[in-house]
């Protein structure tokens, strides 16, 4: 049904999507996951025109959507959104909010359309609240009248913009309830969701959405379960990093030693584990920065949420081989100290990069 082929979006200097290729099938419920700011809701903003892509090309059903003289708004019709901002017109009733739309750009009778308005109130769960107005109504139940004002206008796709970030968590779950109606009723749909939950039970497939590109995607059992790539396993795992870059031989260790201190504070991580971290990274940054050549060293330290498990990582430049097999000081204390905090050890030769990670054993 949708065919998206190298879609890019700039605002002025930023380019937000940068090369996006995408097929959805009639039938399908597409989630789109992803950090903040990576352009999950432009994405679906520039399938509508909402936003006018940069570049790139857009199919509905074999339609250019992009083409001169394409009919944007009955195309546009087709394809209906929901906002996490809800956007009802305040001054008119619930029900009334539902007609507008297809009278005035249907065609439809008011009594036609009043019809069909109750009987959407009825699906979503709120038929006695037809003659009240939005600002009557809870956060919850104002996005179910959006998504019924949006099946008014019998869209053959929804897209769906975070539909729930805007609410209360005791409203969450009515507005889910009712996208998780659809999606059995068969409606196409592609939701930008932080519910990952919703997204593994609802969705047919997931795209992970990072560096202006469809980073990873597969079935939620594939995706949520056995990510391929390592941003898609960091995000799915909660994973929370600190990052500090090593040029030079006279670094900074108390620097590191302080930005170690707070992220353990920060993510409620043990004064043990700080300590247990600094010194680690202290035999680590020494290993690496005895290595001949020029240096170039970034020292990762990776706390996953969900797992509740701490991973250090070492990525040097330099020829290939694990620095930690090459000869240390002659009492070795270094490689003692390591093996004594860390669970798992393994070393990778990626490009033209050296990479030592090791999983310290559980946190107490």
């Amino acid at each position: 049904m949708i065919n998206v082929e190298h879609l890019s979006k700039r605002f002025g200097a930023i380019e937000v999507l940068t090369d996006v290729n995408a097929r959805i099938s009639s039938g399908e419920v597409i989630s789109i996951i992803g950090p903040s700011g990576t352009g999950k809701s432009t994405f679906l903003r520039c399938l509508n025109l909402l936003d006018r892509p940069s570049g790139g090309r857009i199919e509905i059903d074999g339609q250019d959507i992009l083409a001169p003289g394409a009919n944007v708004p009955a195309l546009r019709r087709r394809m209906g959104m929901v906002f996490q901002s809800f956007n009802l017109f305040a001054h008119l009733t619930a029900l009334e909010n539902l007609c507008i739309g297809p009278v005035r750009l249907l065609g439809r009778r008011p009594q036609v359309a009043a019809a069909a308005g109750v009987e959407l109130l009825k699906m979503v769960g709120l038929a006695e609240k037809a003659d009240s107005l939005p600002d009557e109504l809870s956060g919850g139940q104002q996005q179910r009248v959006a998504i019924a004002r949006c099946l008014s206008m019998e869209p053959e796709i929804i897209l769906f913009d975070e539909p729930t970030s805007a609410l209360d968590p005791t409203m969450v779950s009515e507005v889910l309830a009712v996208i998780r109606r659809l999606a059995r009723q068969g409606m196409t749909m592609a939701i930008v969701t932080h519910e990952m939950e919703f997204a593994r039970d609802v969705s047919t497939r997931v795209f992970y959405l990072d560096q202006g590109v469809i980073y990873e995607e597969g079935p939620p059992a594939q995706l949520f379960d056995a990510p391929v790539r390592e941003r898609t396993q960091d995000f799915i795992g909660k994973v929370r990093s600190l990052s500090c870059h090593v040029v030079s031989a006279d670094f900074d260790l108390y620097a590191i030693f302080g930005q170690i201190e707070q992220f353990c504070e920060k993510h409620v991580l043990t004064v043990q584990t700080a300590r247990t971290v600094q010194l680690m990274a202290e035999e680590l940054l020494a290993i690496h920065v005895a290595r001949p050549g020029p240096l170039d060293i970034d020292f990762v330290m990776a706390f996953s949420e969900k797992r509740r498990t701490l991973e250090l990582r070492v990525d040097s430049a330099g020829a290939p081989g694990n620095p930690l097999d090459e000869p240390q000081t002659p009492d070795g204390l270094g490689l003692a100290l390591i093996g004594h905090y860390v669970q798992d050890l393994a070393y990778a030769r990626l490009g033209d990069r050296n990479r030592v990670t090791m999983r310290l054993k559980s946190l107490s």
